[in-house]
This record gives C-alpha cells, structure tokens and sequence, in this order.
C-alpha cells in the first residue's frame, strides 16, 4: 500500500489558484492556508522527448509556420478586455430553451480511456467531430495539448513560474521523475493521415508544446463538419497545477487533446474568423467550445470513479478491470478521478425551481471523513444560491472530490459538474479549516456558473470567471451571515480570534494603492500577478453593488445570466448587460472605464476641517448714521455680559452651543479617479449634514455657519468605496479620538494576516 504521509503536505488553495482562499495577498512567504513557498525544480527533458511523432525532431529554434491555407488567423497574444459588445446573433443568439440542446453544440468527442494506475499513464483514443460554424472553408484546425505545460521546465507555464517573484498554488516542486505530458500517436481525417506542428501562439519558447496546429488533408466546408480520429498517451505528473497522480489517487484533468474555438465576426470582438488558441500559461486556465461527451474510462475493478456527467448503467468488467461510461451534453470539458483508498462515497440530492433533480456525489479518502459531509452541505446551499440569485443550475450531477493528504495540488477546482473542494483534518467551528473548506466548496461551485455555463474566455478575460465569481461567493457567505474566524484550534484555545467580514478581507487582499493591471487584462501579461483579478474585482463589484442598490444588481447579473448562458460572453457584454438591465448605465460605464478598461486609484480624503465661533470682530461701522469704532475692549465687555445671559437662559446647553454662531468649513482632496462621495457633518447638539460631492474637481469645499460647533466630519460613512485607498483618512474630529481609528480596523488587519501566513494548519 502506497504511502499518504510523506512530507509533502500543504493545504490546497480555491479554484486552482495562486492564493490561499480568494482574500490573501499574493505572496510566496505569505500563505494563509498553506504552509511552503513553490520552488522550481527538475530537469529538462532529453531532446528526443521533443520529437513529434511521423515528424522527426524539430530544429533547436522552430521553423516560422507558413500562414494556414484558410488564412485565418491566431488571435493576439497579448488580447485582453474586449470594448465592443458582441452581435445580438454571436454564438447562434440567445439559448432560450426552445432549442433541441441548451448550448450550439459544436463539438462532439467520443474517448475511450485506460488507467495504468502504477505507471500513472492513460492509452486513449477518441473521435473529434467539430462543426465549422464559419461562412468560409477551414484547412487547418488548432488543438490544445495542455498536459504538455508539464513535460519540462522548457514550458511556457515553468518558464513562467521561474519568473513569478511570488508562490504558486500550495508550493509542490516537480522532481526527477514526476514530469507529465501528452505525445499525439496518430491523427487521421477520413482514413487520411494529418500532419501537425506545434505553435507558440503568444511567442512563448520554442520548446513549449501545449498548442498543436493541424493541416486537414480536406478543407472543411462552411457549416459542415468533419472527424478527427486520434490516438494519444498520458503520462500524468505527480499532482500539480489541477492534475496528476499521488499514490493511488489520479485526478485527471486537461488530458485529452481539445479543439481550440474559432471566434466569428461579432463575437467577443473578433471582426474576421480567428482562431483562440493561447499556451498553457502560469496563471491562465481554459477556455473551449460546448459540446457533447461520450467518455468510457477503464481502470482497475479496486477502484473508485467520478468524473464528469452521468454514469450510464453499471460499470462493465473484463479482466479485472472496470468500464465506466460517462456522458454529458453542453459542456466543454471533461475531468474525472480514480482512487483505490478511496472511503465510500457520501450521497445526497437537492431540487430547486427550474433546474432538474441533481443527484450530488461527494468522494473522499478515509483520513478525512470529517470533511464529507461539510462539503455536501456547502454544496447543496451553493446549487440554492446561485440557482436563486443567476438562474437554474441545467445539469443532473454534481461531483465534489476531497483530496487525500498530500494531493493538495488536486484541490481548489473545477471542472462542469466535477469540482474538487480542500481537505483538513481539524474542522474546529469557526476556524480557519472550517471557513476554508465552506469557501473552496463554494467557490468551486460558482465556477461551475462563470467558467461552466456562462464559458467566458479564461486566458484573455480571467475578470468574467475568477473575479465575477469571487464576488458571487462572498456574496453568498454575506448573506449567510458567514464571517471569517482568522484563527486555529490552537490560536482559539490560546484567546485568539479576530473576527472579518469577507469582503473587509477581501479589501485587504486587493491592491488598492498604484494597482498596475486593469481588472480586464489578461492571464499573463500582469505584473502584479492574477490575485488582483479575484480580490479587486470582488470589491469593484461590491462597492457597484453599493452605489446602485442589491436588488439592481442582482437583477443585471440573473439578466446577464439569462442572456449570456452557453454563448461565451466578453466583459463589453458584461457591461452592456448591467447597464441595460439595472438602468445605472452612467454608473455602470464609469466604473468599466475606471476599474476594468484601466486601474485608476480611488482616493478621497478629508483635507481640512474646522468649526470656529463667529463672535463681533472690531472695527468700524455705520449705527444710526454715525460712524462708531468697535475696539477690543468693548467687544469683550459686550461678549461677557452676552454669554452670562446666554448661559442663565440656558442652563443644560451642551458643550459647543452658545449665543454666537459657528462657522464649520470642511475641504476635501482628491487624489485619484472622481466617484460620488457622501460627506457627513455631526455637530455637537446631535443634529448632522450630509452632502453630496458629485464632480470631478481635485478638491471641494463645504461650509456651515450654525449655532452650534461641528464635531466630527466622514467621507463615505455608508462604506460605498472599499477601492478607496486609504480609509483612515476619510474622518476627522476636532477632538483627539482614538475611535475613528478603531471604526477602520480592518485595516490594520494585515498584522494579524501576516502571523497566520507562518502558521500550519493541524
């Protein structure tokens, strides 16, 4: 029996992710819920790993590829945020269930698959039928080889990764040994054989493998379509990055060679055909066409499967081995998972209005039991959330994987229908193993909303899935009333709990000062990493959410939703969207243009504030037709006699009322982008004002001449602009108080952030 306790251990983080739970910074020393920074390690491959089959071995610098024969074109390397909102027509039009599927299906794949569970190696092969939905004929079809990104340290992801000055995921290295890749053995269109030649679509190294182009013996005519029958070999890596083996556990993801998308006029921008093909980039993930999977995996008769989909009848068995066949529709990928310490699957079924009866499946290894459970409840909340807040869930099944101790890398993500949730052995009510595995459960789930049904484009704009969808879950823990015990069982015992509310973490987490990526750039060309995509776009859209009101924006995103599902929106039909739908379009358009178009800073503060008592200055007048001189003297000789009366007439005055007036000035400073600000006067009698500062000048001044002194002067008292900068500045008083600092703590969270960053989770 396979060991699960060598040292490798480390907490997984959500969503495949480059952070811990969605609201810690990004850092390789700073890791919330995980414990080691990632190392680069292991060897290039030998050359003749890099030999394509039929092909011989390539040039140590690739051959320039002559322009397809169709002359369509790859798209930009460097595409990112698109501005023009697609035709009303993209994608085939709106899917409103009077069609015979729920998506255009364009693909169909058939794959017949088996498990070598000691070599950790898969023997496919599979029938590629792809529809060509363009008005001209295609001779060359691009296909990605995604498992290749883990071949060699020569990939575009590890060249990447020697580059990231921050970690990645919980911190596994690759060793001798533990490399993974998939070789193409053989492609043939119609009994005709099909050449291919790997491409470097965003000019990564020459060495990099994961996006393969083939040049079709027969050109496919508008609107037909045409089959690829190909055979191909896994060998999986030790687990990292969402796939590979640990012991006897596989999860196999991004295994099979997949079709990339053809992008038509008017969607997503795109003004000719273009193929979207991008490498397997660091810190990007997918992005496919919908279609229909026909899937039988064999793999030994001691082990347990889930995968995508649903189980057609009983496995069928020969020669000790089990076929499991697996089918689903509208989807766009397939993942699954074979384990033989695996503990029995824990069951359960949840119904909600508009979707079907989901039966849910939550698989996990016997050390932690105590995590099941949790995560199917987290799940069924999830499918009533989201399916109440978006729009019905459209599928059967639902599968949850827990990973075994030491297959870290396999958690925290998702796949359509087929997430894989965190593992933690102590679940302690209100601590950190409790939040995190509620958090990743749910976060997995809405990908199945953002990347599953909605399938933006993850490489070019990560903002529609991982931002949208970081947003959406907080959401969901808000309305739970869930907040975050940033403690452990052995802090708690030792009286250490500080308590946050999940978007005050969030805030945290988001670069706030100088941001240097808009929130629409792409996966890669970011330099300060993907993390901001998830924590600044969830308080983007939160402090959207304040300005315009829960209920508009829930209504912009069921709209978006209803209109968007199976179609692969781009971030201008996001925006369009809510505009149109929450009927805030000014609103709307100021913070696209602000925060995801560009990264402008919000940074509002109070300048000055002063409330002083206006008593009779000296000088000269005019009384009755005579001049009459005021001098210091008399002035105070009036003002005594004035306030003793004052005073007798009003014995119980509070502190800064009186006989003369007060004049409260307040001038605010702007130091960023101009976004609505409330600022709110208290003056000592109890009495307040509010005003609006609604502009866009640098700095704006208020006054007040009342009888009575101000005491205290706030910008954003309803906390609209958690972007802000620096909430510390947004109050003053006129008397020293420490409560004003104590009111933004969260702020000064960061201290409480970094300790946990060191401790290990038990």
């Amino acid at each position: 029996m396979e060991s699960r306790s060598t040292t490798r251990q480390g907490p997984p983080s959500p969503r495949g992710t480059r952070r811990s739970i969605g609201f810690f910074p990004i850092s390789g020393k700073l890791k919330a819920l995980s414990i080691a920074a990632l190392l680069l390690a292991g060897l290039a491959l030998q050359a003749d790993l890099f030999a394509q089959p039929g092909q011989g071995k390539p040039a140590s610098a690739p051959l320039p590829l002559a322009p397809s024969a169709d002359g369509i074109a790859l798209a930009s390397p460097h595409a990112s945020a698109v501005s023009t909102p697609s035709a009303s027509n993209a994608w085939g039009g709106a899917r409103t269930g009077a069609q015979a599927t729920l998506s255009d299906r364009v693909v169909d794949y058939q794959i017949e698959a088996t498990l070598d569970p000691v070599k950790h190696t898969i023997d496919g092969q599979q029938k590629l039928r792809w529809r060509n939905r363009s008005a001209q004929a295609v001779s060359s079809v691009y296909l990605h080889l995604y498992l290749n990104a883990f071949e060699g340290e020569h990939s575009t992801f590890f060249t990447e990764k020697r580059k990231l000055d921050t970690g990645f995921r919980s911190g596994v290295d690759t060793r001798d040994g533990e490399w993974g890749y998939i070789e193409l053995r053989s492609m043939t269109q119609n009994g005709a054989k099909a050449p291919w030649h790997f491409v470097q679509p965003d000019n990564g190294p020459a060495t990099d493998r994961t996006v393969v182009r083939v040049d079709l013996p027969q050109a496919v005519a508008p609107g037909a379509e045409t089959t690829l029958d190909i055979r191909f070999f896994d060998q999986l890596p030790r687990v990292i990055a969402r796939t590979g083996y640990f012991g006897s556990f596989h999860l196999v993801g991004q295994w099979f060679p997949k079709i990339a998308v053809l992008e038509l006029p008017g969607e997503r921008g795109a003004t000719a055909p273009r193929w979207n093909a991008h490498e397997f980039h660091l810190n990007s993930e997918f992005y496919a066409d919908f279609g229909h999977y026909d899937v039988k995996l064999t793999v030994p008769k001691e082990y347990t499967v889930g995968a995508t989909g649903e189980l057609q009848g009983a496995p069928q068995e020969k020669n000790g081995m089990l076929t499991h066949h697996y089918v689903q529709g509208d989807v766009h990928d397939f993942a699954w998972t074979a384990d033989k310490h695996s503990a029995q699957p824990l069951t359960g079924s949840w119904s909600g209005p508009g979707s079907p009866p989901v039966a849910i499946k939550v698989l996990y290894p016997p050390e932690y039991a105590s995590n099941a459970a949790p995560a199917l409840q987290a799940a069924k909340d999830s499918l009533t959330y989201f399916s109440r807040t978006l729009g019905p869930y459209p599928y059967k099944t639902l599968t949850v994987v827990i990973p075994p101790f030491n297959a870290a890398e396999a958690g925290g993500m998702e796949y359509p229908t087929f997430i894989t949730a965190s593992s933690y052995a102590n679940l302690q009510p209100k601590t950190i193993p409790e939040f995190g595995l509620d958090f990743v459960t749910i976060h997995e789930f809405g990908h199945g909303y953002f990347y599953g049904i909605l399938a933006s484009n993850e490489f070019e704009e990560p903002i529609l899935d991982e931002g949208l969808n970081e947003y959406w879950d907080q959401r969901m823990l808000r309305a739970r009333d869930q907040h975050i015990h940033a403690t452990t069982p052995l802090l708690k015992r030792l009286g250490f709990d500080p308590v946050f509310k999940v978007f005050e973490f969030e805030r945290m987490a988001a670069p706030r000062q100088d941001a240097a990526d808009p929130l629409g750039q792409n996966a890669w060309d970011r330099l300060q990493g993907v993390g901001p995509v998830y924590s600044r776009t969830a308080i983007t859209m939160r402090d959207l959410e304040a300005r315009i009101g829960s209920e508009a924006m829930e209504r912009g995103f069921k709209a978006y939703y209803e209109q968007w599902k199976f179609r692969h929106p781009s971030v201008a039909d996001l925006r369009e969207t809510l505009a149109e739908a929450t009927g805030q379009r000014r609103i709307v358009e100021q913070v696209f243009a602000q925060q995801v178009y560009a990264s402008a800073n919000i940074d509002d503060r109070i300048g000055t504030f002063t409330s002083e008592e206006q008593t009779p200055l000296a000088g000269t007048a005019l009384v009755n037709g005579k001049r009459v001189e005021h001098t210091a003297d008399t002035l105070e000789k009036e003002e005594k006699k004035v306030r003793e009366a004052w005073d007798k007439a009003h014995p119980d005055a509070k502190p800064g009322t009186g006989p003369y007036p007060y004049l409260t000035s307040v001038v605010l400073r702007r130091r960023g982008a101009p976004v609505p600000q409330v600022l709110l006067v208290k003056f000592a009698d109890g009495t307040s004002e509010r005003v609006v500062w609604d502009n866009e000048q640098l700095w704006q001044r208020y006054t007040w001449s009342k009888p009575v002194k101000a005491v205290s002067a706030e910008l954003d008292p309803d906390r609209v602009h958690y972007l802000d900068v620096n909430k510390l500045d947004d109050g003053r008083t006129l008397k020293a108080d420490k409560s004003a600092a104590r009111r933004w703590s969260f702020d000064l969270a960061a201290a409480f952030q970094y300790l946990l960053s060191l401790i290990a989770i038990v």
